[in-house]
């Protein structure tokens, strides 16, 4: 039997800030722990906080409305197992990318800015018009994942290290 195919790496916007959740009053050593991957966690917020159509989300998280789909599908699951029966959340893992913006700054005026990843760096600075600029900041955390083999990072831009 053939194994399936790769998942393509999911762009997400943002990491969260708290990576658990847990039932109050029962140590986190008594609780099942159901693991929600960061790209189903995304695929969640889209759609039901940000209240954004599936067809727009799955645009804006590159992949298929079908990938989105059962990502939204597989998250809703696990969260609502774990609100019924009691379990824990651990957010982690998966095979993503997380999309922001870069910051570029004017060595002649100082002006700052910031463009988002995956487009093509500014060649002059958009105040004065210099062309001596620099990014100011790292590059967005990249997780590589199955089917990635660097070529995701090298035709976005980032460092497949």
């Amino acid at each position: 039997m053939r194994p399936g195919r790769p998942k393509c790496p999911r762009r997400i916007e943002t990491e969260p800030a708290v990576s658990y959740f847990k039932p109050r009053g029962v140590p986190l050593t008594e609780l099942e722990v159901i693991v929600l991957s960061l790209e189903e966690l995304e695929a969640v917020r889209l759609s039901d906080l940000v209240g954004i159509g599936q067809e727009d989300a799955a645009l804006r998280m590159g992949v298929s409305r079908r990938a989105l789909w059962e990502d939204l599908q597989s998250a809703r699951r696990k969260i609502v197992d774990a609100l019924v029966n009691g379990k824990a959340i651990e957010i982690k893992g998966g095979n993503y990318a997380v999309e922001g913006l870069r910051s570029y700054a004017c060595r002649d005026c100082h002006a700052e800015w910031e463009v988002p990843f995956g487009g093509d760096a500014p060649s002059q600075c958009p105040l004065c018009g210099s062309t001596d600029l620099h990014e100011s900041s790292g590059s967005p955390v990249h997780e590589h994942g199955p089917g990635c083999h660097d070529r995701c990072c090298r035709k976005r831009g980032r460092s497949t290290q």
